[in-house]
């Protein structure tokens, strides 16, 4: 099981960097990185929520799942 953090693509896509990405979203950017590297072990649904709004997704558009 392997759950993929598309989160730059997404980024690239909005033509939005790291840093504004964290000013929008209220979150650091060491943890949006350790996020965004496909490190981070949880994410609150209130961060998540945070980051479709500032890029205006959906929760699958930055998370995927491969077996």
């Amino acid at each position: 099981m392997a759950i993929i953090i598309n989160l730059d693509v997404m980024m690239a896509k909005r033509k939005m960097s790291l840093n504004e990405l964290s000013e929008r979203v209220g979150i650091t950017l060491s943890n949006l990185s350790i996020l965004k590297n496909g490190k981070a072990k949880a994410i609150r649904f209130e961060t998540l929520n945070a980051i479709c709004k500032a890029l205006d997704c959906k929760p699958g558009d930055i998370i995927d799942y491969t077996e």
